[in-house]
C-alpha cells in the first residue's frame, strides 16, 4: 500500500530506481537463459526470484503521487506479484515468472527510464 502522498517526493525517486536496479537485474538474470534453466538451477531461481520481489517491494512505497508521474506501469499487478511470491511460495508457476522476467519487466524498465528523463522534485500537490 503506498505511503502518505505528502511525503519528500525524493523518496520516491529513491524506490522506482531501486526497482529500476532490479528490473535491470531481472533482464541480466534472464539473458542467455531458458524457462528450463530457470526450473533447474536453483541459484538462478532464488535469485530471479528474489529481484522480482524486490521490483514489487519497493513498488509498494510508492506515494500515490509517485505512482501518477509513471502512468504506465501496473502498479497493483506489481506489488500482487510480489505477495504471490512471497505468500505462494510453494506454488509458484515459473512459466509466469519467465514471463514477467522475459516480457514484462522490460515494459517496466522502459516506463522507468522514460519517467527519469522528466522526474523533478517538485513538492507533491497540497491537499
Amino acid at each position: 500500500m503506498p505511503r502518505d502522498p505528502a511525503r519528500n517526493p525524493k523518496d520516491d525517486r529513491i524506490r522506482a530506481q531501486h526497482m529500476l536496479d532490479a528490473a535491470r537485474d531481472v533482464v541480466a538474470l534472464a539473458n542467455g537463459r531458458s524457462l528450463s534453466d530457470l526450473r533447474a538451477d536453483m541459484p538462478l531461481r532464488r535469485a530471479m526470484l528474489n529481484a522480482i520481489q524486490e521490483i514489487g517491494e519497493a513498488a509498494a512505497t510508492v506515494s500515490s503521487f509517485g505512482r501518477e508521474r509513471v502512468p504506465g506501469i501496473p502498479w497493483s499487478a506489481v506489488v500482487a506479484m510480489r505477495h504471490r511470491l512471497v505468500h505462494g511460495y510453494d506454488e509458484i508457476n515459473y512459466e509466469v515468472v519467465w514471463k514477467v522476467a522475459t516480457e514484462e519487466v522490460l515494459v517496466l524498465i522502459a516506463a522507468l527510464e522514460a519517467a527519469f528523463l522528466s522526474w523533478t522534485l517538485a513538492e507533491p500537490p497540497k491537499a
